[in-house]
């Protein structure tokens, strides 16, 4: 087997790989792996390797004990770190390399990111039954909202003003019932994204100047942008609706004066990989950062299922339709949470060559 197959295989591996030497220095990493660590090949090598990865078990001994024997060793469901964003849960395999004394490969296997590859299917399926099912009654309800609305406006003008809190209450929540029935009949009614080259960086901009002017005015927003991220292939009005949402949630959940960070860069080893065994490339990451209290719990890892929300009257609907927008777009959006910093992280495709050409 010739050294440039040697090098494809090692490339393909779709997990992050790390090759150390005897004194745990890494000598090697793999594509995913430059993703997972944000650092190249090049950078990293000659580098202690739990100096750049941060792993909340007590390994050392069984790790140890693992190399001086040469046996394999699985450590399941453990927090992994990097320095540079929330912890993920993950599977490590430490393995020794055949034909050398003191040399090992390391697998890091994300749990998150398959985890939720895993229940895609069912998730959208049961989200699509439900959102159908609400859309048919939205219009039905809004009719006979709509009169109890007049209704109760009528009987004020005939009331005393002690007894107008009653009505302003059915007024009140009458309306905010009918917003909540306009969002889910906006599932129905998003039209298919009209696509084309879109400069991630304009939208940001938009979505920052107008933060500072209303509902983000309390927040310092700051970017971090790579300033030479390509072009995404996309639909500005969408994404810059998915934007927007994320911004004010962030603006929402933090304290007064806290910060949100607009952030870019490039992946080129971020793959989406269907259930069908098809993929593609989704090398542009916008992430969206706060340092408010973090998600709760209990919905931490549902938060973009309809009806699904942690602020009090909460529609629960905003990133569930942000899910919806990203996925039309072949795209992918997820997120971790720890308190004092929450991040949403939209992956997205390049533009096509073809289309690229015919431009």
């Amino acid at each position: 087997m010739t050294s440039d197959v040697l090098n494809n295989i090692w490339a393909s591996i779709p997990v992050p790989a790390v090759l150390l030497d005897g004194d745990d220095l890494i000598c090697e990493i793999n594509p995913a792996a430059e993703g997972f660590l944000n650092a190249s090949n090049k950078s990293i090598k000659g580098t202690p390797i739990f100096d750049r990865l941060m792993v909340n078990a007590p390994l050392e001994e069984s790790y140890h004990r693992a190399k001086t024997m040469r046996t394999p060793l699985f450590v399941n469901d453990v927090d992994v770190g990097t320095g540079d964003r929330a912890p993920l849960q993950c599977n490590l395999k430490f393995a020794p390399v055949v034909g050398t004394d003191d040399h090992v490969i390391l697998l890091i296997a994300p749990r998150e990111l398959a985890g939720r590859m895993t229940q895609t299917q069912t998730v959208k399926s049961a989200a699509k039954s439900a959102i159908g099912m609400a859309e048919m009654l939205a219009h039905e309800i809004k009719n006979p909202l709509a009169g109890i609305t007049g209704a109760a406006q009528l009987l004020s003008m005939g009331l005393e003003p002690s007894d107008l809190e009653l009505t302003d209450l059915i007024v009140e929540e009458t309306r905010r019932i009918v917003k909540l029935l306009e969002q889910v009949e906006q599932f129905g009614n998003l039209r298919v994204p009209v696509r084309s080259e879109v400069n991630i960086h304009d939208l940001l901009d938009r979505t920052r100047r107008s933060a500072l002017l209303g509902f983000g005015a309390h927040m310092a927003i700051v970017e971090d942008y790579d300033p030479s991220l390509p072009p995404a292939y996309g639909d500005a009005d969408q994404l810059l609706q998915v934007l927007m949402n994320l911004v004010k949630n962030a603006s929402e959940a933090s304290p007064m004066g806290g910060t949100i960070k607009l952030r870019t860069y490039y992946e080129h080893s971020f793959r989406l990989r269907r259930s069908d065994g098809t993929g593609q490339a989704l090398p542009l990451q916008i992430e969206i950062i706060d340092d408010g209290p973090g998600l709760p719990e209990d919905i931490k890892n549902d938060v973009f299922d309809p009806f699904v929300s942690g602020r009090e009257n909460g529609t629960g609907l905003g990133l569930a339709l942000a899910s919806k927008i990203i996925s039309d777009h072949d795209g992918w959006i997820s997120v971790s949470s720890v308190p004092g910093k929450t991040v949403f992280r939209m992956s997205l495709p390049l533009v096509p060559r073809d289309t690229v050409k015919k431009g």
